[in-house]
């Protein structure tokens, strides 16, 4: 791993630009054509796990019914449409009847499952917007209603291995970083289902991808022109202005992409925003600038501001296009008919869709778990350990399953996280946290603020039902930190063979144990058919079930 930077620079006024480099940690020492090829590698095994009988099970899973629907309907419509109601059920009940019309119609291939009245939804578009194109070539089969997902959640791990070769400088922990996400039980199972957190997931790791190509890019931009003021006597106190930067404005793109997700994007906007000021202020600060805080706050703050929350909320509304272009989606015109109430200085569309939002907030701010209980909520305090994991799908010998070599068997889709995955970046996190405390590693700092962002917000909502699945939006970066952590284990390129020879053994025995849990794990997270014993071997704590 690079070493971190000191924490005061100075520089003598004839410093080189190569002076400056060095400083501001720019060199990698390795060719970035190595990092494609296991990249590729990590994303080829991802693709292989993500993608093997995706169609499994051929039946809507968990909130399936919701998301799959909702891009059915942008498909066909533009918009959200209602449900058919569920008729009086028969009786008898015939064999696989479930309590979902529309769901029965869905599955057995039928498409008209929707009303014309326009149905009133609390997330966002831009995820089903995301499901729909994969359901475009048939949204009847089930291998297409997850298409969408197996493709981000395969992106993901390859995106990772190349991010984590960024943040660390090096390619072999990139591997690692790439190894790991691949073999986690809660991306595999959001990769192979079709709700929205997977997504919210990829456009944060996005997002990141971008501000941390944009730290490197800006600090060659600083080095640059302060040896060039630092040579002809022109560097302002301040530093110079580093002008446009696309990475900062693509992050921006980004972020508002996972605001377009999930509404939990807004606090990842807010968190990566202080990020990359934070950044550019140690850039001035390590480059010699002398007053670094003030010209970092005139020169990088607003620009930050305006790369970041103008761009993100016009990509917001962008993806409402089909509600917008629709006379009769949800809560179209509500302000042309209650002129009296609407926001007075919003055009009409904006108006409406300002109060179709207060509604949406109101839902998500009523949902308790007095009123609303679930028997895989979870609180956060227990996501890390995965105390409760969440059941998306079990069939067993009740349900007529057989054909497992045994009398009882079982096919269970259960969002678990893998174990050493989980339990080791439990403490690769407390890990991070003193190594940034104890030497400032900014490294640190930003695997701990995505984690922070995605997870910390929801211990305000103790009263609220929610669940460990939601974890999945910060799994990359809790990755990031078990392998920056197994890079501490590993030793710096520099220590005595035995030092490395030793480092090598307990970081590899990590990972091969990681692998290990996946092959154990792998058929509880695709429905794989087999004995309720070797189920239940699984279910190692009684929360599990």
């Amino acid at each position: 791993m690079a070493t971190s930077l000191p924490l005061r620079a100075t520089l003598p006024p004839s410093a080189s630009h190569e002076q400056l480099r060095q400083r501001l940690g720019l060199p990698h020492p390795e060719p970035l054509w190595w990092a494609w090829v296991v990249a590729v590698g990590m994303g080829a095994l991802a693709g292989v796990l993500r993608f093997v009988h995706l169609g499994r099970p051929d039946t809507l899973v968990f909130d399936e019914t919701y998301y799959v629907h909702g891009g059915l309907s942008l498909l066909r419509f533009g918009y959200e449409r209602d449900e058919l109601p569920d008729p009086a059920p028969p009786d008898p009940l015939p064999e696989g009847y479930s309590d979902s019309y529309s769901d029965d119609l869905f599955e057995s291939g039928s498409l008209d499952i929707f009303t014309t009245t326009p149905d009133f939804v609390v997330h966002p578009p831009l995820g089903k917007w995301m499901i729909a194109a994969g359901m475009w070539p048939d949204p009847a089969d089930p291998f297409f209603w997850r298409l969408s997902a197996a493709v981000v959640g395969t992106l993901s791990v390859v995106l990772l291995v190349l991010v984590a070769r960024r943040l660390l400088g090096s390619t072999l922990l990139g591997g690692v970083a790439g190894l790991l996400l691949a073999v986690d039980g809660h991306h595999i199972v959001h990769s192979r289902t079709s709700l929205l957190d997977v997504f919210l997931s990829f456009w944060i790791l996005v997002a990141f991808a971008f501000l941390l190509g944009d730290r490197f890019a800006a600090r060659e931009k600083l080095a640059d022109r302060v040896a060039r003021g630092l040579r002809d006597g022109t560097l302002s106190p301040y530093g110079p202005w580093l002008g446009w930067r696309p990475f900062r404005l693509l992050a921006g793109i980004s972020l508002g992409a996972a605001c377009a997700t999930k509404w939990s994007g807004l606090y990842v906007l807010a968190a990566f925003g202080v990020l990359t000021v934070l950044w550019d202020l140690d850039a001035r600060r390590t480059a010699g600038v002398r007053r670094w805080f003030l010209g970092g706050l005139l020169r990088d703050s607003w620009p930050a501001f305006l790369s970041l929350v103008p761009v993100a909320l016009v990509t917001y509304l962008v993806s409402w296009t089909g509600w917008f272009l629709a006379d009769d989606s949800y809560n179209r015109n509500w302000a042309a008919e209650n002129p009296d109430e609407a926001v007075s200085w919003l055009p009409q569309s904006l108006a409406s869709l300002w109060n179709y939002h207060q509604g949406a907030y109101g839902f998500h701010t009523t949902i308790n778990v007095v009123d609303n209980p679930h028997n895989y909520m979870a609180n956060p305090w227990s996501w890390l350990v995965q105390g409760r994991p969440t059941s998306f799908f079990y069939e067993g010998t009740s349900e007529g399953l057989t054909g497992c070599g045994a009398d009882a068997c079982s096919a269970a889709v259960t969002s678990l996280g893998n174990p050493v995955v989980w339990w080791g970046g439990t403490v690769a996190l407390i890990v991070v946290a003193l190594t940034w405390v104890l030497r400032r590693d900014w490294r640190a700092g930003a695997i701990l603020v995505p984690v922070a962002a995605c997870y910390l917000p929801w211990f305000a909502f103790q009263d609220r039902t929610i669940f460990s699945f939601y974890a999945v939006a910060f799994v990359p970066f809790l990755v990031l930190a078990l392998t920056y952590a197994l890079g501490l284990v590993l030793g710096p390129p520099g220590a005595s063979p035995n030092r490395r020879l030793w480092g090598s053994v307990g970081a590899g025995s990590v990972v091969v144990a990681a692998v290990g849990c996946l092959l154990f794990f792998y058929p509880v997270w695709t429905a794989d058919l087999i004995t309720t014993d070797a189920w239940r071997m699984r279910m190692w704590w009684p929360s599990w079930v």
